[in-house]
């Protein structure tokens, strides 16, 4: 027994909605005839009058209007499939989860995701601030579709992308005395009550390694593990600093000042993935406007004092 075929359907639909063979023909971008084989062979296996001549045209009947209403339930459902798929294409639905360290989750890769998001209106967003070890874990489990965490990774075999690295900043309370300068060295920090990053880490060691090399001597009276304590330490008025241009660029104009530091220590972080499986594109996506940005910045912060302006940082994409 001979079987509907999509086409006749396509063809009945297509008759419903033009309300002629020869609009009909003009939407299936076929031949009017093929339309009238199509829909006369349609009627034959329904055992079905759908149309009715009436003058030069063809009037559906009752029975191809009850027919038609089912008939577009089905389209609307392929429809919406055809649409997702266009989505999916686009990159542009779906969740994307992210996890950031602290330094970028505090204002600038917010502010960039934010504009991510806005050019593609149906991608939502799962945007979680934790440290570095704890974004390694969640992408190693899949918790996550992406991570940012500094490098070194502690798990070699993640899929990794290095993005551009960014110089360490010296920050300052308001006001003080080595503020005067643009660009500050060690020496200038000798006898300087200073804030720092948590023993142990890497981070804190590169920084100490820097001081130890020329001999000089800061009264540390502080340790954390979030350059956010750090610069609201700083902001206090209690001690300096050397900090992450992100976190110091959110606390310019809040109590704290941004001065060049040289020598130059980067400060390095890595775009990571799940392991056994391939990137999700839309995730490429955001790294790659990351990195344009960064790009940018760094290209800026060669030129131009740190805590002059904000525009660098609050319009990252």
């Amino acid at each position: 027994m001979a079987r509907i075929n999509s086409r006749q359907v396509e063809a009945f639909r297509a008759m419903m909605l033009t309300g002629s063979v020869t609009e009909a023909a003009k939407l299936m971008a076929v031949t009017q005839p093929a339309v009238s084989r199509l829909l006369r062979d349609f009627q034959a296996l329904l055992k079905m009058e759908l149309f009715e001549r009436r003058g030069s045209g063809l009037v559906p009947t009752a029975a191809a209007t009850t027919l038609y209403m089912e008939v577009e339930r089905s389209f609307v459902g392929l429809e919406r499939i055809t649409a997702a798929a266009e989505e999916i294409r686009g990159r542009r639905t779906g969740t994307l989860r992210v996890a950031a360290l602290p330094a970028l989750a505090n204002g600038y890769l917010p502010r960039l995701a934010g504009t991510f998001l806005t050019q593609r209106p149906n991608l939502n967003l799962a945007f979680f601030g934790v440290i570095s070890p704890i974004v390694i874990d969640w992408v190693l489990n899949h918790q996550c579709d992406i991570g940012f965490a500094e490098v070194p990774i502690a798990h070699a075999g993640l899929p990794s992308i290095r993005l551009p690295a960014l110089p360490r900043v010296a920050v300052l309370p308001t006001g003080h005395h080595l503020a005067a300068k643009t660009t500050l060295e060690p020496r200038d920090f000798e006898g300087e009550t200073f804030v720092s990053l948590s023993a142990g880490t890497s981070s804190r060691h590169v920084i100490d390694q820097v001081f130890h090399r020329v001999d000089v001597r800061r009264v540390l009276r502080v340790e954390t593990t979030l350059s956010e304590i750090m610069c609201g330490m700083v902001s206090s008025g209690l001690g300096v600093g050397i900090c992450d241009p992100f976190t110091a660029r959110e606390f310019d104009g809040r109590g704290v000042v941004a001065r060049r530091f040289l020598p130059q220590i980067d400060f390095e972080f890595a775009a990571v993935f799940p392991p056994q499986r391939s990137p999700s594109p839309v995730a490429l996506d955001l790294v790659e406007v990351l990195r344009q940005a960064l790009e940018a910045w760094k290209h800026q912060l060669v030129g131009e004092p740190l805590s002059s302006k904000r525009d660098s940082a609050d319009s990252p994409g």
